[in-house]
C-alpha cells in the first residue's frame, strides 16, 4: 500500500455509524465532504497533518457546524 494513504475511522455526526476512509497525506491540510453510507447525509471532514510527527488529525462535523 502507498505510505501516503492512511486508513482512518470516524463516526458520522448524524447517525453515529463508524466509517473507514483513506486520507491522502500528500494533499496536506484540507477539507472534503463525504456522504454517510448509512444515512446519506453530507459529512465535512477537516484533515490536519503534522509533517514532523506524521500524525493525521481527522475531525468530522455536520454541514451546519
Amino acid at each position: 500500500m502507498n505510505e501516503l494513504l492512511i486508513n482512518k475511522t470516524y463516526s458520522c455526526p448524524y447517525c453515529g455509524e463508524r466509517i473507514d476512509t483513506f486520507i491522502d497525506t500528500s494533499q496536506g491540510n484540507h477539507q472534503t465532504v463525504e456522504d454517510c453510507s448509512v444515512c446519506c447525509r453530507p459529512i465535512e471532514l477537516n484533515i490536519e497533518i503534522d509533517i514532523s510527527s506524521q500524525e493525521v488529525n481527522l475531525t468530522a462535523q455536520t454541514d451546519s457546524e
